[in-house]
């Protein structure tokens, strides 16, 4: 057992480690590239334990190791549904306060995004209103918002012809 105040030194984790955090680490980077293209990846970290008998402790932290909010669940390690929601949840608040700006932002919108359930499916909901779908929307998949196309409108020129 470790003193309280002694702070353990944090050591890189490789996604092989957590498979299923790894997995859903590598969407949420999917999706960090998408919207923030200069940051580089998030990381697990994990910080030993002070009572040798508990587990490590699992952060989803930035590339320079700095990261905010709970540890990682070691249950949701077991479940893919799961532990792509928490790893959502720490990735969000890790970049939301280490870089003090909401993340993901809805394009259409400019709000920050929220990762929720539809359809069984977890997803980054916006809920900047929208006329006729009503008062919320699902943005993309987790994972999916590099796929995001922007629906085609037609140049200035056209409509002028008209």
């Amino acid at each position: 057992m470790r003193n309280l105040f002694d702070h353990p030194a944090p050591r890189r984790v490789s996604p092989a480690e957590y498979p299923l955090w790894g997995r859903a680490l590598g969407l949420l980077n999917r999706d960090l590239a998408a919207t923030l293209p200069d940051q580089e990846p998030l990381q697990l970290l994990a910080l030993p334990p002070y009572d040798a008998n508990e587990p490590e402790n699992v952060h989803i932290a930035l590339a320079n190791g700095e990261w905010h909010g709970n540890h990682l669940y070691p249950e949701s390690a077991d479940d893919p549904a799961v532990a792509l929601a928490v790893v959502a949840d720490a990735a969000q608040e890790t970049v939301t306060e280490r870089l003090w700006q909401a993340w993901p932002l809805c394009a259409e919108h400019g709000l920050g995004m929220h990762p929720r359930d539809a359809d069984g499916q977890l997803s980054w909901w916006c809920a900047g209103e929208r006329s006729r779908h009503g008062p919320a929307h699902v943005r993309a998949a987790a994972g999916a918002l590099d796929t995001l196309v922007r629906p085609h409108r037609p140049n200035r020129e056209n409509r002028r012809a008209s």
